[in-house]
């Protein structure tokens, strides 16, 4: 079955982030752009990872992760190669009632990390339900070329125009034919 797509709001809710390697690092960078509410668990952590904790000012334990651990998390992403473990904290976590990702074991990932493109207010989700990340990237990449880097400008004159507007027909009318006019502007621009 596919995943329902979903934007989570993460305001407020805690992230843990178990592992301290490469995919943990992906997975925490992902995460940040997000989020600064993350807690980070391993034995040890890549230099990068340290610099990451350090620059935004993260918790982290190094330590080996213990059953009760992420008693405290509304998030949980297990980024660590032992499966064994990855499969007991998954069935921990149906306790604590938290979404749970791991790197490895997709029927055990109540959500999943999509690739995705972040210009400020636009982000635009793209996944395969794991039927094909390279396609995911691909489609991805193609995007990124095809959006410009003015979205981001246009996105804030857009909520400007809603704050200060009333709402009703003509702002509907109005703001659309912007976006039209908008978006027909990158095909003149090609």
């Amino acid at each position: 079955m596919s995943y329902f797509p979903a934007f989570i709001k993460l305001d407020n809710k805690r992230i843990l982030i178990i592992g301290g390697g490469k995919i943990a690092q992906d997975k925490l960078l992902h995460l940040l752009e997000f989020s600064r509410q993350i807690t980070l668990i391993s034995e040890s952590f890549t230099k990068e990872i340290m610099s990451l904790i350090e620059k935004y000012s993260l918790s982290y334990l190094e330590k080996r992760y213990e059953e009760g651990d992420l008693s405290n998390f509304d998030l949980v992403v297990a980024a660590i190669d032992n499966l064994a473990v990855q499969k007991n904290i998954y069935h921990e976590s149906r306790n604590y009632r938290c979404l749970y990702n791991c790197v490895d074991i997709q029927e055990y990932c109540d959500f999943i990390f999509p690739s995705y493109i972040k210009k400020g207010d636009l982000t635009i989700a793209i996944s395969t339900s794991g039927s094909s990340p390279a396609m995911a990237k691909q489609l991805k990449i193609w995007l990124e070329n095809i959006i410009p880097d003015s979205i981001v400008e246009f996105l804030i004159q857009m909520k400007e125009y809603r704050k200060t507007m009333p709402k009703g027909k003509d702002r509907m009318i109005f703001l659309d034919s912007k976006v039209k006019d908008y978006i027909n502007s990158w095909k003149e621009k090609k």
